[in-house]
């Protein structure tokens, strides 16, 4: 569905996780910078946007940065979006997420939490600094507390990794338990350079993901998993989702017919879409 993006940090998302797919734009590689004019020209921004569609943060860099905390940038679009009636999207992995219920209470706002793995070793591995999926669990538990829709994105799922069905399951109830109204799944589709990251990280699972991605194909500078294999790993993890009652919705995958919702959330922001597509 159509919405708007703001990135309030540009560069390297400080979570390094070994799988990011943003290192493929020039914009998203270095440092993390903080986009501070941003603070003053979202107000221009807000006031001459029309017509007031979901805005989503982000789609690349986390909007929740460690960076955050001093600079407040994030906040500050939030503030604003907010009051004039902007719905909102928020992707992050951080906790801090917590901090702007209040502006999440003022407008129509979904909060996404990715969440891949509840396994320690796993989460070290893949996510190396970012905060503990049980820190992630216990912020959206309190978002949903506060009746605001919350989704959990298991994205990506890495073959071998954290494609197992108990651990996929796992998640699974642990966000049916706190109110999660929503999963979203994807399978990993590594950019250009990705293979090479990875002999420097853990040369044995290089040479495993390269053999189950050999008979995948490439899309748009993305490396797709073999689809019948895809199919199999996100049909398995529907049955979980919809046995716990939960929406479900695939990304960037190709196969609509497993989709119960949309994949970004708007589905609970649906009021202001149909009032636009009048």
């Amino acid at each position: 569905m159509p919405k708007y993006n703001i990135n309030p940090y540009l560069g390297r998302c400080a979570h390094r996780c070994i799988y990011c797919y943003a290192v493929k734009f020039p914009s998203f590689r270095g440092p993390t910078v903080p986009r501070l004019r941003l603070k003053e020209d979202i107000v221009k921004m807000a006031e001459s946007t029309r017509p007031r569609l979901p805005v989503m943060f982000s789609d690349t860099t986390d909007p929740y940065q460690p960076l955050e905390k001093e600079h407040r940038i994030t906040r500050r679009c939030l503030e604003v979006l907010s009051s004039h009636g902007f719905p909102l999207l928020i992707v992050t992995k951080s906790p801090l997420v917590t901090r702007d219920i209040d502006l999440f209470k003022r407008t129509l706002t979904v909060v996404s939490m990715t969440i891949t793995t509840m396994n320690e070793d796993t989460a070290k591995l893949i996510e190396p600094h970012a905060p503990p999926p049980e820190a992630r669990f216990a912020a959206l538990g309190r978002i949903a507390d506060e009746g605001v829709p919350t989704l959990v994105r298991i994205d990506p799922i890495i073959p071998t990794v954290n494609s197992d069905t108990e651990e996929l399951d796992r998640i699974v109830s642990l966000a049916a338990e706190i109110g999660v109204r929503q999963i979203t799944a994807s399978i990993m589709k590594p950019v250009r350079g990705f293979f090479s990251t990875l002999k420097t990280i853990d040369p044995a699972l290089l040479k495993r993901l390269h053999n189950i991605y050999a008979d995948g194909e490439w899309i748009s500078g993305y490396k797709y998993l073999n689809r019948e294999k895809r199919l199999e790993i996100l049909s398995r993890l529907r049955e979980t989702v919809l046995r716990h009652k939960l929406d479900f919705a695939t990304c960037r995958e190709g196969f609509p017919q497993l989709n119960t919702a949309v994949c970004d959330g708007t589905s609970f922001c649906r009021k202001t879409l149909e009032d636009f597509a009048k």
